[in-house]
This record gives C-alpha cells, structure tokens and sequence, in this order.
C-alpha cells in the first residue's frame, strides 16, 4: 500500500492534472483561436472604397435602366462582404474562409471587367499604370470616396488650365513650349467618368493583388496545420488527463 502511494505522489509531482477547463489552456493552442478581425485587412478596405466608389460611380454613370448597373453594385458588395464573412468564420472552418475569400477575389474581377467594358465601348482611354494621372492618385493613398473625388476635380481642373495654355500658345509664339512633352500634364480625352472609371481599376487591381496573397497564406496554413476538426484532435489530445500509472502488484 505505501508503495503504491508513494507512486502516486511520485506522478503528481511530475505531471500534475491542469486546474483549468478544457479548451482553455494557456501557452496552448486555444480551441477557436482570434477571428473577425477583418476591418484591419487592407484588402477589406481597398475592396469597401471601390464598392463606395462604384455606387457613386452607376448612380452617375450609367443608365438605371441598365443590368449592368445592378450586376457592378452587387459585385462590388460582393467582394466586401465575403471577406467579411470568411474572417469571420475562420474561427471554426478554415474550409469557408478559403472558400468565401475565393468568392470575394472572384466578384473583384468581374467588377474589374464592367469597367473595363465600360471604358472600351465608350472609347475612354484605359491608362496604364505609370500614366501621370494615375501616379498622383496613387501617391494621394486615397482612404475615402470624398478623397477620390477631390482627385478627380483635381484633374479636371489641372486639364482646363492645360488647355487654355495650348490655346495662349497658339496665338502667342513666344509662349510656345519646346517639343519635350511634360509628364505633368494630364490627357486631354480624360473626361470625369474616365477619371472614376480608371481610378476603380487602379483600386481594384490592388484589392485582387492583396487576396492572391491572402488565398495563398490561408492555402498555407491548412496544408499545414488543418482545420477546425484537426485543431480539435490536437486542443482535445492536449487536454486529456495523463492516465493512472497501473497499481503495483502486492508480491505473494
């Protein structure tokens, strides 16, 4: 009897039963680990401005008796609100949160389509991504639709003062510039809708480019740790009570 006793002390004082419940352990793997927190993801908010931005963009844009005015607002919804509900569910599947981040990435591509469309059929320049324009609206981090804006006024009015230049020059010799073409200055074809349209893509384009990135981590980490039902095994596992050292035998 007291060498039984004697080794059960012995197990105790090397590994003792945890006092706390199960699932909450710490220095552990918790059973739902910190999930939702996707007003923090920079694609969540470049995708909430392009989606702002085309609200405002069909409303003045294009006709409400159009489709394509309902299929661009519901897409730009679209890829907000599955990054939204993808972080949010990440917390018991993992499996949903590639699956609704995928759905968002998809959604900002067909978006990114209509206003290419929308370009082409109008016969609107698409410009590239170093066009002068774009540069300074890249640099000006736009947070909000109201910041947009102001670019675009900025520009309407940096293309006016452009062209009553070229129309001082044209009577005034004197006041001719050289043939070296200023990189400042904007396209005169750029009309406000080109502007917001090209504007949305540069945003879209970034949104895109950020969930690639953000599929391929979270493809990672399943590959490597599993998903909610591994997590479990493992929290479950780690929580057990190591079992009872078997009783020594009395020698007879």
């Amino acid at each position: 009897m007291k060498t039984a006793i004697a080794a059960l002390h012995s197990l105790l004082k090397t590994r003792p039963v945890p006092p706390y419940p199960v699932g909450i352990m710490p220095d552990r793997e918790p059973l739902i680990p910190a999930h939702g927190g996707y007003r923090k993801l920079k694609s969540f908010q470049v995708a909430q401005l392009a989606y702002d931005l085309t609200v405002r963009f069909c409303d003045r844009y294009v006709s409400p008796r159009s489709r394509t005015r309902d299929q661009m607002v519901q897409a730009a919804r679209s890829g907000v609100q599955n990054i939204a509900e993808g972080s949010q569910a990440s917390g018991t599947s993992k499996k949903t949160e590639l699956k609704l981040t995928n759905v968002a990435r998809a959604s900002l591509e067909e978006l990114r389509l209509d206003y290419e469309d929308f370009l082409r059929q109008r016969e609107l320049p698409l410009l590239p991504p170093d066009h002068p324009a774009l540069m300074r609206f890249k640099a000006k981090r736009c947070a909000t639709l109201k910041e947009v804006q102001a670019w675009v006024a900025e520009e309407i009015a940096r293309k006016n003062t452009d062209e009553q230049g070229q129309s001082r020059t044209a009577t005034d010799p004197s006041a001719r510039p050289s043939s070296v073409s200023d990189p400042v200055r904007p396209c005169s074809s750029l009309s406000s809708s080109a502007l917001a349209a090209n504007a949305a893509l540069s945003l879209l384009n970034l949104a895109c480019h950020l969930l690639d990135r953000q599929l391929a981590a979270q493809a990672k980490e399943f590959t490597e740790r599993g998903g909610f039902t591994e997590r479990l095994h493992r929290v479950r596992s780690a929580a057990r009570p190591f079992p009872a050292s078997p009783r020594p035998r009395n020698p007879s």
